[in-house]
């Protein structure tokens, strides 16, 4: 089934240069150098976010990723990773679980801590967010470091989830946070 709008792209090829190597992604993602600190690019996906048709494909397309994939859940690392986990969690028919930053969260909660690519931070789940055995995909807007990534399978794994995939829009390659996440199935929609 299709869930691009009308008048979007044919389906998703290794033959189509404009959709293998995802420009159309990179058209809207707007690069901020210096921030939030000297020597970092920030990847700001505001005006994809405002480009109705954009943000319809980058949904589209991490679902696709994951298509015949059996998914219970799907988690969002705050505050970008809410913005594209939760329609995707919409589409697959799952459910949806919001990974926090420490202090968010109402209820009993575990935390990993975890670097990042300019320091540290807490993440925190609900500690009945995930049961045993559930089949999680985790999806973020941006795999850097691999820190955040790292700690949510951290986090799942506590929970005694099982981690069937994790998806990105963007991945900063010479980061390597792939590298962190062992054998996990990783998906990016595209490679910088």
């Amino acid at each position: 089934m299709r869930l691009y709008p009308a008048g979007m792209a044919a389906e998703p090829s290794s033959t189509n240069p404009v959709l293998s190597d995802a420009q159309w992604l990179r058209d809207l993602i707007r690069d901020i150098p210096d921030y939030p600190q000297a020597g970092v690019t920030f990847r700001d996906i505001t005006p994809l976010l405002g480009d109705a048709a954009g943000f319809h494909r980058a949904v589209t397309d991490l679902v696709e990723r994951f298509a015949g994939v059996e998914v219970d859940r799907v988690l969002g690392m705050e505050a970008r990773g809410f913005i594209l986990a939760a329609p995707v969690a919409f589409h697959m028919n799952a459910a949806f679980v919001p990974v926090r930053k420490a202090g968010k969260l109402p209820w009993q909660v575990i935390r990993e801590e975890y670097v990042l690519e300019y320091g540290t931070d807490k993440l925190e789940i609900h500690r009945d967010a995930i049961h045993p055995g559930e089949r999680i995909l985790v999806i973020d807007d941006v795999l850097a470091t691999g820190g955040t990534a790292s700690a949510t399978a951290r986090l799942v794994e506590a929970l005694g989830g099982e981690i069937v995939g994790l998806g990105f829009m963007i991945e900063i390659g010479d980061l390597a946070g792939r590298n962190k996440l062992g054998d996990h199935r990783v998906e990016s929609l595209a490679v910088y």
